[in-house]
């Protein structure tokens, strides 16, 4: 069985983002692969050490500093890397057409994938590539069993567990909670060097959203304190909504 995940390379976490220009200044900014398919990583190296998987592909759509993304992954446990290079401006359904087409090419039994990106954190691209694939799809999964062509997971649901039973292949995206995803060791490290990384360009698609710059939120405005006696002050509170805030009493 081949396992594929899918990768994004992005900020580190604890960076501090600034803006120039309506654009995101990226100069001295650690990248790392994304936490969440981090996740995902681990958890088909987990499927591989029961036997289940006997082969994982680490799939990243970006420029070629995504390589370093997928090296991670290859020096975690992974055993070889497909990197389609594309535009880094590439919005979700671009990145999804582009990721969904090298799928296609690898045809593999399980896409495994982080549920967000922590950069963006728009939770698209997954469940994109199952619809462009048209393969089944279960998301913020936290356990797997796969046996008999199918896979059995479980996700967090209000107030207790989901469990979803899909046929083979689909595509499944990770809840950060599944795993701790391991340290790649010295030897890994060593090894992922020497694994194969594919290059493909990505599949033509238009973007669908045109970002025309980033800002800042206004600062937010200070609070008012109202100190008197409750009568009082339900009045002059009252007031305040109605000439400051504009709210209309009814």
């Amino acid at each position: 069985m081949k396992v594929l995940v899918c990768v994004k390379q992005t900020f580190d976490t604890e960076a501090k983002i600034e803006l120039k220009d309506g654009k995101i200044a990226d100069a001295g900014i650690n990248l790392i692969i994304n936490p969440y398919d981090e996740v995902a990583v681990e958890g088909a190296i987990q499927l591989k050490e029961k036997g289940v998987a006997k082969e994982i592909v680490v799939v990243a759509a970006g420029s070629d500093k995504a390589m370093d993304a997928i090296r991670t992954a290859l020096a975690m446990g992974a055993d070889r890397g497909v990197l389609v290079q594309q535009d880094t401006a590439a919005d979700e359904f671009a990145r999804a057409v582009a990721l969904a087409d090298a799928i296609k090419a690898e045809n593999p039994d399980i896409v495994l994938a982080g549920h967000v990106a922590a950069d963006d954190g728009s939770s698209q691209v997954p469940t994109r590539v199952a619809e462009i694939l048209g393969f089944p799809h279960i998301n913020v999964i936290t356990s797997i069993e796969v046996a008999g062509g199918k896979a059995t997971c479980s996700s967090e649901a209000d107030g207790g567990t989901q469990v979803t039973e899909v046929s083979l292949p689909a595509v499944i995206s990770s809840q950060v909670s599944w795993n701790e995803p391991r340290y790649p060791s010295m030897k890994g490290i060593m090894a992922a060097k020497k694994k194969p990384v594919a290059t493909v360009a990505a599949a033509a698609a238009d973007n669908k959203v045109k970002i025309v710059e980033f800002s800042m939120p206004p600062a937010k405005a200070a609070g008012i304190k109202i100190e008197d006696e409750p009568e009082v002050c339900a009045t002059k509170l009252a007031e305040w909504m109605k000439n400051t805030v504009k709210v209309e009493l009814k």
